[in-house]
């Protein structure tokens, strides 16, 4: 490593890319980085072009000897690469417009990485990533594979069960994000707010809130309770708790949580909107297009404030911290996604939790939480049971393990809804469901 890093990043022509490039820009001194791989596929050329060009000026602006490179040859990419970040989407922004709009019309929630959208997101994702993984045995075996693709916990679940790498780590920008609207509740430096979390990928709950290394849940469980300050992530129209009942809960929530603790407002703003701004993937779109837009101005080499509109805020500053520790061995605190190892008493060893963790050039090493409160312990259970089901049907492109995933997802009201949304997504979503074609055909 002595020559200096190389970092390969799949889905290199993304909007969140410029983030990645900041982190890097911002932390050279401890991550001195010399290669960096921008991989995507040919039909992301364009944007591909566009993010490489206005990276290498953000680096040339920093004066610092870090090469980008553009390819779609993915396999050139993860030669001898120290780290490979992922940040993908299968079949783009249409696919996640898909995944949002069609299972409203059976009214059940349609949303990225929750429900229908999720299962069907992890569907297309995991086949992918596993092929990437087999790629790494034999072109990098030493790097460690950072996950920001969603469902993060539902793909790092399918990485450590069906691949042979072991050095994966899932990340999400909502616990660095949560931590970041704390201490601006707190009024507090954000270095100064370290937060307990344990749970699962968009299923996190906050056990313990430390202000100094002081616990101050109690005086921010108040705060919350107040319905103006309860969400803190820019992609969710949040609503306030019920004061009640977050008091009771004595644990903080995230804001996906409102998924499926406020089912029915969340459902009828998304049918709402579905009919009045679009969709969130459409609303999306048109910020990506403003984004690019901002990104082929050749006289701009430093990351546009719009991008923390697009829901990726903090992602640099969580990537690549995370990065930074385990290239330094840190030993520093962080919530990832990683294999529980007895962390959480009511998850399975072998499972993906998400959960703060020691980084240490080993990788994450998760603090001994016990168990989830006994009000939270199930709905994290029925997640998980849900997330290894649809990972298992990714994996053997199984039909019916397909609907049996989605009806025993919190969010859907009943097997025969489950089998008609399923049937839909496939039909809609084929091109990008290879796995499931044999099965499918023989179905009818």
């Amino acid at each position: 490593m002595s020559k200096g890093i190389k970092i390969a990043t799949i889905g290199g022509g993304s909007s969140y890319t410029p983030e990645l490039i900041e982190g890097f820009i911002k932390r050279y001194n401890e991550l001195p980085v010399k290669e960096l791989w921008l991989v995507d596929i040919e039909a992301g050329k364009e944007k591909l072009a566009i993010i490489g060009n206005f990276a290498k000026r953000m680096i040339e602006k920093a004066g610092l000897p870090i090469e980008v490179h553009l390819t779609f040859d993915r396999k050139a990419a993860l030669k001898d690469a120290d780290f490979v970040t992922t940040q993908f989407r299968v079949g783009g922004l249409a696919a996640r417009a898909k995944d949002e709009r069609i299972p409203v019309k059976y009214g059940v929630l349609g949303q990225e990485t929750n429900g229908p959208g999720g299962l069907f997101k992890g569907l297309r994702t995991i086949p992918i990533i596993l092929e990437i993984t087999k790629e790494m045995e034999e072109l990098c075996p030493n790097a460690w594979l950072i996950n920001f693709t969603n469902p993060a916990g539902m793909v790092t679940e399918a990485v450590l069960r069906y691949s042979n790498i072991s050095k994966v780590v899932g990340l999400c920008n909502v616990p660095i994000g949560m931590e970041m609207g704390i201490a601006k509740l707190l009024d507090v430096d954000h270095s100064r707010v370290r937060i307990d979390f344990a749970g699962l990928n968009h299923m996190v709950y906050g056990l313990d809130v430390y202000l100094d290394g002081v616990s101050v849940k109690d005086d921010v469980i108040q705060k919350i309770s107040d319905p103006e300050n309860s969400s803190f992530v820019k992609n969710i129209d949040g609503m306030g708790w019920e004061p009640e009942f977050i008091q009771a809960l004595n644990a903080l929530t995230c804001p996906y949580h409102m998924y499926y603790y406020k089912s029915k407002e969340m459902l009828d703003k998304a049918i709402e909107s579905s009919k009045t701004k679009g969709t969130r993937a459409e609303v999306v779109q048109q910020l990506e297009n403003d984004l690019f837009e901002l990104y082929k101005d050749p006289d701009l080499a430093v990351k546009p404030p719009q991008l923390e509109e697009r829901g990726g805020a903090y992602y640099s500053d969580a990537a690549v911290r995370l990065i930074t520790s385990i290239y330094n061995d840190k030993r520093d605190i962080q919530p990832v996604n990683t294999m529980n190892r007895g962390a959480i008493a009511s998850i399975p060893d072998e499972s993906a939790v998400e959960i703060s963790c020691v980084i240490t050039k080993d990788g994450p090493i998760p603090l001994a939480m016990g168990d989830l409160p006994v009000a939270a312990r199930g709905l994290v259970q029925q997640i998980k049971s849900f997330e290894r089901i649809a990972a298992k049907s990714a994996v053997n492109g199984d039909y019916n393990e397909a609907v049996l995933a989605l009806t025993i997802n919190p969010l859907t009201p009943s097997d025969a809804i489950a089998k008609q949304i399923v049937d839909e997504m496939m039909e809609a979503h084929k091109e990008h469901l290879p796995q499931f074609q044999k099965e499918t055909v023989s179905m009818d």
